[in-house]
């Protein structure tokens, strides 16, 4: 019998069809109750989107900010000097889920303060509503990437925002340069956004003179963000507003410590946190832990690269994933954790398995002691036609000058985001828009060292978030190919934050047939989209009976 995992087999909200053309009703989308200042050269091992909280530290929950990362100290030039004083405001009209929407894109800094000193501008693009006489019925919604230290352009330009960059119908890259486009499925028909870059990113900037790296880890980090959303809210006078934080990546590490953060030092109540292709939260877990919620992923992969047994291979990706998924609990995590306790019967017969749902051979398996890392994987999937699989997205196929190697040399799906997101951008501020300031955009910055703040836990952050303010509520989204930030891991997660089962009906899953940035494949942009207004309209809803009230004894 399967173990309960919350979320894993739960009913929809919705049935969606997929690209191996399966229509069941668990699968892609499927919202079910329970995702240097240039770009790093070294996409193999930075793949900076999806930074890997396991090398993260981490500090005690509202501590103070943490000190300059060792080896900081660089100063600061001039180029904050060069944003404009004042924002720029632009009128538009879109139409977004089939409504007519005119809005007010604005575009500006907040000063970020230490002492009353001005020491960073934090650079924000926002979308209102025009005409909204009560903003205490319109959400806010605070919205960022990850990295750390990458601008806020995806989720900005392939996401949420009103305009969007042009990819095929799968989310593949076209030819250059990149092109932009109406998005009829931005959530601006039912909420505000803001959009920020972190110091460092996009045009965000220290002032001169100050160092570089002061906001450069996960407290100081989280601090300077809870800054700017505090200034923000209270110059625009959205403290009525239900209010809600959308990080991707990295950005879920934010997220889940910002949403404390802002609770305690602000007394601000937040209704609604995103995680969009969660890490793990710095969630303690052993290595075989990891190994094992890593598997369904490498079935998915498989699946689509079409290297499973043909009786798997005919089935939708979703029943597939079902088999690894029930595998993985029942199976294989008791096997890893036997250790040399495992029998040679056991071994044999869990390495069959595990070679049945990754698309590997039983012999590598062996060789691995039943331990595939992800990186194995990615190489060894393809290696017979010389080809390598993605990290962010498995779907993508790279070709590496060594094909004997064990590790992918670079990252295919990353080399092919940045160049039509980095025009993109820049197409957009300074052309649509008309912010054009004489510095570089930063779709990547330079944001190392990264200070690590051991002994830190963001999960147990957004535990003692959930904990203090008993209407918070949760949205986990990702994609199936995303093997940085894998999904059964992050249902992993969620399912032991709070271990009794007393959160359980406050967070819901949303997987889609796509990788890291889930939104590029044209179906799950519409399909993400709308479970994000899903997901709003239950956040506030009413409970029926408050937790905190005392029941009666029977």
């Amino acid at each position: 019998m399967m173990l309960p995992i919350a979320g894993v087999c739960s009913p929809d909200f919705r049935n969606r069809p997929g690209p191996g053309g399966s229509s069941n009703s668990h699968e892609q989308g499927a919202f079910s109750p329970m995702k240097s200042s240039r770009i790093l050269l070294t996409l193999a091992t930075a793949c900076l989107l999806s930074y890997s909280t396991d090398v993260l530290a981490q500090g005690r929950p509202g501590a103070a900010p943490a000190a300059p990362a060792a080896g900081g100290g660089q100063k600061a030039g001039k180029e904050a000097d060069l944003l404009p004083n004042d924002p720029v405001i632009v009128k538009k009209t879109g139409t977004f889920n089939g409504v007519s929407v005119n809005y007010t894109a604005e575009l500006g800094w907040i000063p970020i303060r230490e002492d009353g000193k001005v020491v960073a501008k934090m650079f924000y693009m926002y979308y209102s509503k025009n005409d909204v006489t009560d903003t205490s019925k319109r959400p806010l919604m605070l919205s960022f990437n990850g990295g750390p230290g990458t601008a806020s352009v995806w989720m900005h330009l392939g996401f949420t925002g009103p305009r969007h960059v042009t990819y095929d119908d799968d989310g593949f890259q076209q030819k250059p340069p990149a092109g932009l486009e109406d998005n009829p499925h931005s959530i601006l028909d039912v909420a505000d956004i803001v959009y920020i870059d972190t110091i460092g990113t996009g045009f965000s900037r220290m002032v001169e003179g100050e160092d570089l790296h002061k906001f450069h880890g996960k407290l100081s980090d989280i601090q300077s963000v809870g800054d700017f959303f505090h200034t923000f809210v209270n110059k625009k006078d959205r403290w009525s507003s239900p209010k809600y934080i959308i990080g991707e990546s990295y950005g879920t590490v934010r997220a889940s410590g910002l949403v404390q953060s802002l609770q305690q030092r602000f007394q601000m109540w937040i209704n609604g946190v995103i995680l969009v292709s969660a890490t793990d939260l710095n969630l303690e877990r052993g290595p075989d832990v990891t190994h094992a919620t890593g598997l369904p992923t490498k079935t998915a992969t498989a699946w689509y690269h079409k290297q499973l047994p043909a009786d798997l291979q005919s089935k939708p990706l979703r029943e597939v994933l079902a088999e690894a998924e029930k595998f993985t609990m029942n199976e294989y995590l008791l096997a890893l954790a036997k250790g040399d306790q495992l029998t040679a019967a056991e071994r044999d017969s869990v390495a069959t398995k595990f070679a049945r749902y990754s698309g590997l051979s039983k012999e590598y398996v062996l060789q691995a002691n039943l331990r595939v890392d992800f990186a194995r994987h990615w190489k060894e999937l393809l290696r017979d036609q010389r080809y390598t699989v993605g990290r962010l997205d498995t779907r993508y196929i790279g070709i590496d000058k060594d094909a004997a190697g064990e590790r992918p040399e670079y990252s295919p799906e990353l080399t092919d985001w940045n160049g039509p997101f980095g025009a993109a951008i820049n197409k957009y501020l300074r052309s649509e828009l008309k912010y054009n300031p004489d510095i570089q955009y930063n779709v990547w910055g330079n944001v190392r060292p990264w200070q690590q703040d051991e002994g830190t836990s963001v999960a147990e952050m957004l535990r003692s978030a959930m904990r203090d303010n008993p209407y918070l509520k949760v949205l986990v989204t990702g994609g199936y190919y995303d093997a940085a930030c894998d999904y059964f891991n992050a249902i992993y997660t969620m399912n032991h934050l709070q271990p009794g089962g007393e959160f359980k009906d406050r967070y819901r899953f949303a997987w889609y047939e796509s990788g890291h940035m889930m939104y590029l494949r044209k179906p799950d942009l519409k399909a993400s989209n709308d479970d994000l207004r899903t997901f709003i309209k239950w956040s506030l809803e009413d409970i029926k009976d408050y937790p905190r009230k005392a029941k009666p004894r029977q």
